[in-house]
């Protein structure tokens, strides 16, 4: 049996990872894709392409299928070679703060698939500060320089193509471009070796806060920007007085609130660098914000 083919999609948080995703379920190129994903609970699937759906996996009518990854790669990849009929193109979704190296090494490990790349995609509007950073920028230039095929995304700053160069030898290309993005990260010639490992990212720490509901639109709006210096990334699901959900993304200076008629429930969640973020300050931070919303 042929192997199988196994790409990446690697970038830092909020690079724009789960749209890709979205966009690339829906494509028209034909094959039958199984996409691996940290949490699909953000993946948007237009309903006349869902076929199915159950606790961690979803099922479209196009032949693709999106899974969540679980504990184990090893394992998640075992079943994706079990799978009948089995798949033209197996997707890795890493996290944002993974070496995307580390998880395409697992492609070599198993003689019925085949290293097809890393797609790592850049935030256009956050990159060059977040590479200039002394903590996460050896992660992020990491990511870029591993990368097979390179994505420009959002906004893209004035030196952005430049500091890109520096990085990598890769093809560069900005979002608009899809149809070139999945001819390239799809089909063949693939690459022929596998990058080493890169050194070990900075530790990072979370905050969760499910007392997410009465919350003012316009008051969280200004509680984001000012939210505590080294939370970095935002993300979740909020109630305000009336009862409407919102939801909540947020990267750098990138504050989006927008109605959300999802299923998933009520909470919000922070990321960022475990030694510039305290905790303490976070929670006093959020109980400030609700109790002025209520």
């Amino acid at each position: 049996m042929i192997p199988l083919p196994m790409t990446v999609i690697s970038g830092y948080l909020g690079a724009g990872k789960t749209t890709f995703i979205n966009q690339l379920l829906a494509g028209d190129h034909g094959l039958r894709l199984m996409i691996i994903v940290n949490d699909f609970g953000a993946i948007n699937i237009d309903a006349a392409l869902l076929a199915s759906k159950d606790e961690d996996t979803i099922a479209l009518t196009n032949g693709c299928v999106c899974c969540t990854m679980g504990s184990d790669l090893f394992l998640a990849l075992g079943d994706a070679l079990d799978r009948r009929p089995r798949p033209d193109h197996l997707i890795v979704e890493a996290s944002g703060v993974a070496d995307p190296s580390r998880i395409a090494t697992a492609a070599q490990a198993e003689p019925d698939m085949r290293y097809a790349g890393i797609l790592t995609l850049v935030d256009g509007q956050e990159f060059d500060a977040l590479a200039r950073d002394p903590l996460i920028g050896p992660q992020v230039r990491n990511q870029v320089s591993k990368a097979d095929l390179v994505v420009i995304t959002k906004q893209v700053s004035d030196n952005l193509e430049t500091c890109l160069v520096e990085l990598t030898s890769a093809p560069i290309l900005q979002e608009p471009h899809l149809y070139a993005v999945f001819k390239l990260m799809l089909s063949d010639p693939v690459p022929a070796t596998v990058p080493e490992r890169a050194a070990r990212h900075p530790d990072y720490t979370a905050w969760v806060s499910q007392e997410v509901a009465g919350i003012d639109k316009t008051a969280l709006h200004h509680a984001l920007a000012r939210r505590p210096t080294g939370l970095f990334r935002v993300k979740g699901l909020v109630v305000d007085s009336a009862g409407a959900k919102w939801g909540v993304q947020v990267v750098g200076q990138n504050i989006e609130i927008t109605p959300n008629t999802g299923s998933a429930p009520p909470a919000l969640v922070g990321i960022g660098l475990r030694e510039r973020v305290d905790l303490a300050e976070v929670e006093a931070w959020w109980a400030s914000v609700t109790k002025l919303d209520h």
